[in-house]
C-alpha cells in the first residue's frame, strides 16, 4: 500500500505539502508526474508547480536524479520504505490543476501526486492534514476510515478530485444511487434546493437512457456521484471523472430563492451539468481505443473526439428539453446557436471534425486570431453530426441515435471503441451502411444538410438578416480609442480591406467611429469608403470595399401543424418518451 499525506503548507503563498511513503521501493525507483489530465487534451506540464522534492529511507537521505521535466530516479540502495516530500504551488483556479487560498482548496491528483513507476496497481491511501476551522471535504473516493480515502490504483487516485472549504452541500438519490452536490462561493439567496431538484431530473433521465428496462432500470456504473461546483465572479467549465465532476460557473448564473425563472445563464449551467454527467458513460467508460491505457507523460492522439465530446454536446441540451427544464422553442434556439457557431467559422471548410480531434493537442486549447479561419470545434461540429445522424435515422423510421448509443454500450461492455464500432452500431440500428455519411460529415469539410433533414421532424430552418460583423467579416471589440479588431475572417470585406487582428478602427469616410453600428450609420457596405485605422500606434489609410452578399444566421422554429407522422417523430425526439 502506498500512502500519501497532503497538508496545507502555506495558505498565503498557496502551497500544499505532500508526503509519500512507498514500501519496498525498487533499487532505482523511478517517479513521475503526469503531463496532462484526461479530459483536457493539452500538455500542461504540472511538474512546473512542484518544488522542494526530498527523499529518504529511514534516517538516510536518498539521492534523487532528475531524468526529464517530470521524472526522477531515487537511489534506494538502503533498506526500508522510501519517503518523499514535496511542495505544490496551487494557484490555478480552474478544474484542471490545484488551488489554495484562505477560502477554498481544490486539487486533482494529476497535479499533486507523484507516480511510483511499476507500482501503479498498488492501493493508494490518502490522508489530509489539519484544515482551517469549519472546512469540509468532498470527493468521490470512498472514505475507508475517518479522514482516510482509498484508491485501488494510481489511475483511480488521479480520477477523483478533492474539494476543500466552507461550501454548501446537498444530496439526492437518483435511480437508487446517492448523489452529492457541493457549491463553493455562492452568493446569499442561492437556491440550492432548486439546483438539486433540476440536477436530479437530469441524472435520472440519463441513467434511464443508458440502463432503462421495460420493468425498471439497471443500476448505473457507480454507487455514489459528486458534483463539485466552484462559483466565481466570471468563469465557466467542467471536467469529467469516473464518479464525479469539477465545475465552474459565474455566481450570478446560480438559481436564487424566490425567482422561478430560467435565465440563460442558469440554462447554460444546467447544460454543463448535463454534459459532464453524460461523460460518465461517454468517454469515462465508452472511450477511444487509444485511451484504453493513458500515456500520461505525452499526448494521446485520437480522431474520435467529435464523437465523445461532440455527441455529448448534442445530448447535454437535449436532456434539458426531455426533462421539461426548457421548452421546445428554447431548445431549438440552442440548436441554432450551435449551428451558427459552426457556420460562422471559415475553418469548417479547411479542417474536418476528425482532424480537429487529432489536432486538439496543439490547436483547440491554444486558439489565436487565425483559429476561426483554420480550425473547427469538434464540440460544435460533432454535435451537429450527432443531430444529423439522429434526424436521418428518425426520418427513415429506423431507430434513433439513442439506440445507437445503447448498442455501443451493450456491444462494447462499456469499454473502448473505434470508428468501426460506431459504424457497426449505426448499421445494426439503421439497417444500412452509414459509411458515406461518416466519410462526408466526419472526414469531409462540406456543410451539413440540416436544412434538408429538419423538416422531416417538424422543424423549419430559415436565414435571418446578416449582422454587421457577418457583413464585415470580422470580430470586433469596443476599445477606448475605437473599435478593435479581434479576428479577421477569410473571404470577408475586412480581409479585402487589409485589416488585421489588433487594428483599431478610428474613422470611416469623414466620420469618427466609436461603436460597431457607426459603420452602418456612416455608409459602410453601400460603397467603397476610406477607412482610418491605428496599428502599432501608426495611422493607416485603407479602403473598405462595398458590401457583398452574405448569409445571415440560422433560425429554427416548430412547424405549426405538421402531419401526424411528423408530429410523432418530433415528440419521440424531444419529449420524455424520447428519453
Amino acid at each position: 500500500m502506498i500512502r500519501l499525506h497532503l497538508e496545507i503548507d502555506d495558505l498565503r503563498s498557496h502551497h500544499y505539502r505532500v508526503t509519500m511513503t512507498l514500501p519496498h521501493p525498487a533499487p532505482r525507483q523511478r517517479l513521475s508526474l503526469p503531463a496532462w489530465i484526461p479530459g483536457s487534451y493539452l500538455v500542461r506540464e504540472f511538474a512546473r508547480h512542484l518544488s522542494d522534492l526530498k527523499a529518504s529511507q529511514g534516517r538516510r537521505a536518498v539521492t534523487l536524479t532528475q531524468l526529464d521535466k517530470h521524472s526522477w530516479e531515487a537511489d534506494c540502495s538502503g533498506r526500508g520504505a522510501l519517503t518523499l516530500s514535496w511542495r505544490v504551488y496551487a494557484f490555478d483556479n480552474s478544474v484542471r490543476c490545484a488551488w489554495l487560498d484562505a477560502q477554498r482548496g481544490f486539487f486533482n491528483g494529476t497535479g499533486v501526486f507523484l507516480r511510483a513507476e511499476g507500482r501503479e496497481a498498488d492501493e493508494h491511501r490518502v490522508t489530509l492534514g489539519a484544515l482551517p476551522e469549519g472546512w469540509q471535504v468532498a470527493t468521490g473516493l470512498p472514505e475507508v476510515a475517518p479522514g482516510e480515502w482509498s484508491a485501488p490504483d494510481y489511475d483511480a487516485l488521479i480520477d477523483h478530485p478533492f474539494e476543500l472549504g466552507t461550501f454548501w452541500r446537498g444530496r439526492f438519490t437518483a435511480c437508487g444511487a446517492e448523489h452529492e452536490f457541493v457549491v463553493a462561493g455562492a452568493l446569499p439567496g442561492f437556491d440550492g434546493e432548486r439546483l438539486l431538484a433540476d440536477t436530479k431530473k437530469i441524472c435520472e433521465a440519463q441513467i434511464r437512457f443508458w440502463h432503462g428496462r421495460d420493468d425498471g432500470c439497471d443500476p448505473p456504473p457507480f454507487e455514489r456521484y459528486v458534483f463539485m461546483l466552484n462559483a466565481t465572479d466570471d468563469g465557466y467549465g467542467g471536467l469529467e471523472h469516473r464518479n464525479s465532476t469539477a465545475l465552474i460557473c459565474t455566481r450570478r448564473d446560480l438559481p436564487r430563492r424566490g425567482d422561478a425563472s430560467s435565465a440563460d445563464g442558469y440554462v447554460t449551467l444546467l447544460g454543463l451539468i448535463s454534459h459532464e454527467y453524460f461523460h460518465t458513460w461517454n468517454v469515462k467508460r465508452l472511450k477511444p481505443r487509444e485511451f484504453a491505457a493513458y500515456a500520461l507523460q505525452q499526448e494521446n492522439y485520437t480522431r474520435l473526439l467529435w464523437f465523445f465530446e461532440g455527441f455529448t454536446s448534442y445530448y447535454d441540451d437535449l436532456f434539458l428539453v426531455r426533462t421539461g427544464l426548457i421548452d421546445e422553442a428554447r431548445y431549438l434556439r440552442l440548436v441554432a446557436r450551435t449551428a451558427n457557431q459552426v457556420l460562422g467559422t471559415p475553418g469548417r471548410r479547411v479542417q474536418s471534425a476528425a482532424a480537429a480531434s487529432f489536432d486538439a493537442w496543439v490547436k483547440y486549447y491554444r486558439p489565436d486570431e487565425n483559429s476561426a479561419n483554420a480550425t473547427v470545434s469538434y464540440y460544435t461540429k460533432g454535435a451537429q453530426i450527432a443531430l444529423c445522424l439522429d434526424l436521418t435515422l428518425r426520418a427513415a423510421g429506423r431507430g434513433s441515435l439513442d439506440e445507437v448509443m445503447r448498442e455501443l454500450w451493450r456491444a462494447s461492455g462499456g469499454g473502448p471503441i473505434g470508428e468501426d464500432d460506431i459504424l457497426a452500431a449505426l448499421r445494426r440500428v439503421g439497417r444500412r451502411d452509414f459509411a458515406p455519411e461518416i466519410a462526408a460529415w466526419v472526414h469531409g469539410t462540406e456543410d451539413l444538410p440540416l436544412a434538408e433533414l429538419l423538416p422531416a421532424l417538424g422543424v423549419d430552418l430559415r436565414r435571418e438578416r446578416p449582422l454587421l460583423q457577418q457583413r464585415l467579416g470580422a470580430r470586433l471589440n469596443e476599445a477606448a480609442a475605437g473599435l478593435k479588431v479581434q479576428a479577421v475572417l477569410s473571404g470577408g470585406l475586412a480581409e479585402a480591406a487589409g485589416l488585421s487582428a489588433g487594428d483599431e478602427i478610428l474613422a470611416l469616410g469623414d466620420w469618427r467611429v466609436v461603436k460597431p453600428e457607426d459603420l452602418t450609420l456612416y455608409g459602410a457596405f453601400e460603397q467603397a469608403l476610406p477607412l482610418l485605422v491605428a496599428r502599432d500606434r501608426r495611422l493607416l489609410r485603407l479602403t473598405l470595399p462595398a458590401g457583398r452578399e452574405v448569409e445571415g444566421a440560422v433560425a429554427l422554429s416548430l412547424q405549426g401543424k405538421p402531419a401526424a407522422a411528423v408530429r410523432r417523430r418530433r415528440e419521440a425526439w424531444l419529449t420524455r418518451a424520447g428519453a
